[in-house]
């Protein structure tokens, strides 16, 4: 596919957007401009002939015959707007032309009256011009009588030289405009270009598969946001490949083990290197093999379920009788080695809003564990306790206790202590990962304190049931 660039888009609009900027005004602008001139033009024309009839008006009303002085003023106001003046009579024959062009009496040929009822008009008057002129008309009257008219025609290249002018000012202004707007562009490439380059470089690295990658964009903004998101998402999806490929060695590890053992015992019965008296044993060890595979199995699938969301099936329940039946489940096991229970509430029931399914099987993984790793005779310490609205359970032994580098360590998949520690080998690992999932998936919290050679303490929490 072909790639094309963000910031090749954006330089495209920004080149459009000065074209279309010049297009604009030196279309609609300039007759904007040339309509609006023409029109103050006009109005200016049109106050002062109306000023030069209202004077020669009083003249004919009067009987004053000699206007020679009149006439040099209206050559000095005809010098003043660049345009000529005349004064003609109700027939159309010319009294006085200011540029001299015409004699007096040359009639304008066709001339009509009642197109003076116009302010202005454009055009070349009766072809008496040879170019376009802006004319305008006011009429001299007196005593209800009209004597004449005084007409005003200024080149209308006068106004096209003004709209030239101010086209020229407004050019520079959008060209300064234009200018300072590279500002923009320039701020675009240094705040979105490119860090969105490094991103997409970064996005890149990630697809090819390169997590270590990280993306150096710093800005406190969407992109510095952006870049930290995906470096911190390309370091969770590192870790999890990590975990994966860890994950995977450790099941084919413990898978390996017992399938060994398995096929081993099976081929020496099978081949005769074991007697037929013999067999009933190693059947039997078979069998252990067997149920730890699944066992295994099941503490996989258990994971499985627990990072699925909304597997939680939550009802109001009794947490010391739960406890109770759960410490019962292991009576013939404790009854051989001597192990008790003692069990302390803080109340003879106390209600808690869990699943009940799950929090019996954490509990059956912590006693299980505390049972392992005890030694005979023991006692392990099962207490249950409210502080505001958490309930607060406590599984303690007096056992062997779990060194200090491995504390951490204990909470992870497949990861097992020195089980020679221990009273029997057949750990699988997946207790504690599945007793912490369980107890983050209510919210809630786990935590355990352990001395060396004194023993293990295990304390979570559960929310306490509403009154309602």
């Amino acid at each position: 596919m072909k790639l094309h660039s963000l910031y090749a888009k954006f330089l495209m609009g920004y080149l459009i957007f000065g074209l279309l900027g010049f297009f604009a005004i030196s279309t609609v602008s300039s007759q904007m401009i040339y309509d609006y001139l023409l029109e103050r033009q006009a109005e200016s024309l049109y106050d002062e002939a109306t000023k030069i009839a209202s004077h020669y008006s009083e003249l004919y009303r009067v009987g004053k015959g000699d206007t020679s002085e009149e006439d040099s003023s209206i050559a000095a106001a005809a010098s003043l707007f660049n345009s000529s003046i005349w004064l003609i009579d109700r027939q159309g024959s010319l009294i006085l032309d200011t540029s001299g062009r015409y004699s007096r009496g040359d009639a304008i040929p066709g001339f009509d009256p009642a197109a003076g009822k116009n302010p202005y008009t454009v055009g070349r008057y009766y072809q008496m011009f040879s170019q376009d002129m802006l004319t305008v008309s006011s009429p001299i009257t007196g005593n209800y009588t009209t004597y004449g008219y005084v007409l005003i025609h200024m080149p209308i290249s006068e106004i096209q030289n003004l709209r030239t002018g101010v086209l020229n000012l407004t050019y520079i202004t959008a060209a300064i405009l234009y200018g300072l707007s590279l500002i923009i562009l320039l701020l675009f490439t240094k705040v979105v270009y490119i860090p969105l380059v490094k991103i997409r470089e970064g996005a890149n690295e990630y697809a090819a598969g390169n997590l270590n990658y990280k993306i150096r964009v710093d800005s406190q903004d969407e992109m510095g946001y952006l870049s930290a998101t995906l470096n911190y998402m390309s370091g969770e999806l590192n870790k999890m490949e990590e975990y994966q490929r860890t994950f995977v060695a450790n099941v084919s590890h413990d898978f390996r083990s017992p399938l060994t053992s398995i096929k081993g015992y099976l081929e020496a019965i099978i081949d005769g290197t074991i007697p037929p008296e013999m067999q009933e044993k190693y059947l039997k060890r078979v069998i252990a093999e067997t149920e730890r595979l699944n066992k295994l199995t099941q503490g996989m699938l258990t994971l499985n379920s627990l990072d699925s969301k909304g597997y939680l099936s939550r009802s109001n329940f009794d947490i010391n009788r739960v406890i109770k039946d759960t410490a019962a489940s292991f009576e013939g096991t404790c009854s051989a080695r001597g192990i008790t229970f003692d069990l302390t509430f803080s109340a003879q029931s106390e209600m808690v809003h869990a699943d009940l399914g799950k929090i019996q099987q954490v509990l059956y993984n912590l006693i299980d564990n505390a049972i392992k790793f005890s030694h005979d005779g023991s006692v392990i310490y099962i207490q249950s306790s409210v502080r505001y609205e958490k309930v607060f359970v406590s599984v303690k032994d007096t056992g062997i206790g779990i060194p200090k580098d491995s504390l951490k360590k204990i909470w992870e998949r497949f990861y097992k202590s020195d089980l020679s520690r221990g009273k029997d080998k057949k750990g699988t690992g997946l207790g504690l990962s599945i007793v912490k999932e369980i107890i983050q998936a209510h919210g809630e919290n786990i935590d355990v304190i352990s001395t060396e050679g004194v023993g293990t303490e295990f304390i979570f929490s559960l929310p306490k049931a509403s009154n309602s």
